[in-house]
């Protein structure tokens, strides 16, 4: 009787609680969870910035949109170069590595546009609570020639309410780099048309309970989490700022058609102030890291707890 009853037990548990990590191929890495396919990690295809896509609930629900990677109906197809989770910025050395995407022009006045090249692939390693992507690749000039190189390090983790995914950068400058002041950037995440507040029902929100993007865009906050209706589901996604990350708290380009970003840069376009200037300057041995967490959420930010979220997040090291 015993052994019976231990049994159960044992098939109750959830056997596939899981992590796995698989080189698939040359440009990408599959990341599953739970035994179930959970996202892809592009790792630059063809010159273009490195970008995580779908992303999505425990449950399945797709909170990034689709455009341009697949079509999907009733998406809005602005901005292409938004395509999931990503990190870039719109001018550093007067190069443009925010949007690399293949048939995009460079403006007059503007930034050239740059490229990514992967260099190598150090860790892909999964496990039974999480599992992570180490990934180094070259920034390169307009020309062609390498300015910084870039460690991008992102953990998967599992559980059954929520997705939680940890994203470091390390950028090393092989010269001299200035981040110039520009709201183009930083780390995005391009939301699903649904969720949207100028398309969908959804609402932006940041850690002081400021809401709408009227309110949000531009301001510093530790957190910001956006949410709205996916699939009859109010779904959210929010994105943390640590405090150990430069000039924390962020700066925030989040915006009512769907980008969600985080941008410390874009001091003069933010605050209206052209006697602002956000640019930070680097020199070589002077790595500059960022580190973000992502949580992927049922219900809005109450209903997540985010607020805990982040205070326990707040405290690692």
């Amino acid at each position: 009787m015993r052994l019976a009853v231990l049994a159960m037990l044992f098939l109750a548990l959830p056997l596939g609680a899981q992590v796995k990590i698989t080189q698939a191929a040359p440009d990408r890495i599959l990341v599953e969870i739970d035994g179930k396919p959970y996202t892809s990690f592009y790792l630059a295809p063809g010159g273009n910035k490195p970008y995580v896509w779908p992303l999505s609930t425990a449950s399945g629900v797709v909170v990034t949109r689709h455009f341009p990677m697949e079509e999907f109906p009733g998406e809005v197809k602005d901005h292409p170069h938004h395509r999931g989770m990503f990190f870039s910025h719109g001018d550093i050395n007067g190069f443009n590595f925010w949007a690399t995407e293949a048939g995009m022009r460079d403006s007059q006045k503007g930034p050239k546009k740059a490229s990514m090249r992967l260099k190598r692939v150090a860790e892909a390693k999964g496990g039974k609570k999480s599992g992570t992507v180490r990934a180094v690749f070259d920034g390169l000039d307009a020309s062609g020639k390498p300015i910084m190189t870039e460690t991008r390090t992102l953990t998967f983790y599992t559980d059954p309410k929520m997705r939680t995914v940890d994203y470091q950068i390390v950028i090393d400058p092989l010269e001299k780099l200035t981040f110039q002041d520009t709201k183009e950037g930083t780390f995005g995440i391009r939301l699903a048309t649904t969720m949207t507040e100028q398309k969908g029902g959804g609402r932006m929100v940041n850690a002081e309970g400021k809401e709408t993007e009227k309110n949000v865009w531009g301001k510093r906050s530790p957190w910001v989490d956006y949410s709205g209706p996916v699939d009859g589901q109010t779904v959210g996604v929010a994105i943390f700022d640590h405090p150990a990350n430069p000039r924390h708290p962020t700066y925030w380009h989040s915006r009512g058609y769907g980008l969600h970003a985080a941008n410390i840069f874009g001091v003069r376009d933010f605050t209206g102030d052209k006697t602002q200037d956000g640019s930070l300057t680097i020199e070589r041995g002077q790595p500059l890291r960022f580190r973000y967490r992502v949580i992927i959420h049922t219900g809005d930010a109450r209903a997540a707890n985010i607020p805990e979220l982040y205070n326990k997040y707040s405290s690692t090291k």
